[in-house]
C-alpha cells in the first residue's frame, strides 16, 4: 500500500506552533521519522490563513526537502497556493487535491500536466459531500474524465471517496467500499485513497476503529491512505494485512519491518 505520512499538517496544534515559530528542527524530525517508518510520501499542509499560506508552504517545502528523500504530497484547498509553490519541489509528487468545487479541475489538472504530478480527487462538489454512494460515483466519474481530457491518465489519479465519521453515518464504511468497488470495475487503473482517521472521529478507542477499517479496506482494494506512519500498530496492520492477502512475496516486507523494529 502507498502510505502518505500525515504528521506535517498545520491543523495539528504542535505543528502549527512550529510553523509560526519556524522551528526547523521539529519539522525536520517529523519528516525524517516518517520516512524511516515507511512512508512513501510526506503530506505537507500549512493550514494557515490565505494571506500567509504560500510563504508557510514554501518554508515547509524547503525544510522538509533538506532531510527527506521521498516525494511530497502538497496539500492545500487553494489552487493558487499550489501553483505558487510547486515549482520549488524537487521531485514529482501528488497534488492534494482537486474536486468539483468551483473551477478547481480547470486549475489543478493543467498544473498536474505541466509538472508531471499525480492528483488526489475528492468526491465533493459545490453542494458538499453527497450522503449516497451513487452521487459520489458520479462526481468521481466526472473528475476522472476531466482529468483525462487534460492529459492526466487514470493511473495518475487517486480518488478519495471521502470517509464520513461513523458517529455521523454508521453506514460510512459500507458506502466507501461500494464506491471503491464500482470505481475499480469502471476504471481499473485509478487508485483509491482516503484520510484514514476520519472514520473514527467523535468515537472512543479511535485507533482500534482505524486499524479494523484499514484491514477491511485493504482487503477490499484500497491502494493508498493518508495516515500516521509513526503509529507502530497501524503500520503492523498494513504489513500483516498485505501478508494475509498474498501481496508480500515470501513475507519479506513484514519480516524486514519486524527486524527494523518498525512494527
Amino acid at each position: 500500500m502507498i502510505i502518505i505520512g500525515e504528521k506535517i499538517n498545520g491543523s495539528i496544534k504542535r505543528v502549527a506552533e512550529a510553523i509560526t515559530k519556524r522551528d526547523v528542527e521539529f519539522i525536520q524530525k517529523l519528516a525524517k521519522d516518517q520516512e524511516e517508518a515507511g512512508a512513501n510520501y510526506i503530506d505537507v499542509c500549512a493550514g494557515t490563513g490565505p494571506s500567509i499560506e504560500v510563504e508557510s508552504l514554501k518554508w515547509l517545502i524547503d525544510v522538509v526537502q533538506e532531510v527527506a528523500s521521498i516525494p511530497l504530497c502538497l496539500d492545500s484547498p487553494s489552487p493558487e497556493a499550489l501553483a505558487a509553490v510547486i515549482p520549488y519541489v524537487k521531485k514529482q509528487g501528488i497534488i492534494n487535491s482537486v474536486s468539483e468545487e468551483g473551477n478547481k479541475p480547470q486549475k489543478i489538472f493543467p498544473l498536474a500536466l505541466k509538472y508531471g504530478w499525480d492528483v488526489i480527487a475528492l468526491t465533493i462538489n459545490d453542494n458538499g459531500i453527497p450522503k449516497d454512494a451513487e452521487s459520489r460515483l458520479n462526481i468521481a466519474r466526472s473528475l476522472i474524465n476531466k482529468g483525462k481530457s487534460y492529459g492526466i491518465s487514470e493511473d495518475r489519479i487517486y480518488i478519495d471517496p471521502l470517509v464520513i465519521a461513523l458517529a455521523t453515518d454508521n453506514q460510512s464504511m459500507l458506502k466507501f467500499i461500494e464506491v471503491m468497488h464500482r470505481l475499480k470495475e469502471e476504471f481499473p487503473q485509478v487508485k483509491i485513497t482516503c484520510g484514514l482517521s476520519n472514520i473514527s472521529f467523535g468515537l472512543p478507542k479511535r485507533k482500534m476503529i482505524n486499524r479494523h477499517f484499514l484491514t477491511i479496506a485493504l482487503y477490499e482494494g484500497l491502494d493508498a491512505a493518508i495516515l500516521d506512519p509513526l503509529d507502530r500498530e497501524i503500520m503492523g496492520t498494513v504489513l500483516s494485512t498485505e501478508v494475509l492477502c498474498g501481496r508480500d512475496r515470501h513475507c519479506r516486507n513484514f519480516i524486514s519491518a519486524h527486524r527494523k523494529g518498525l512494527i
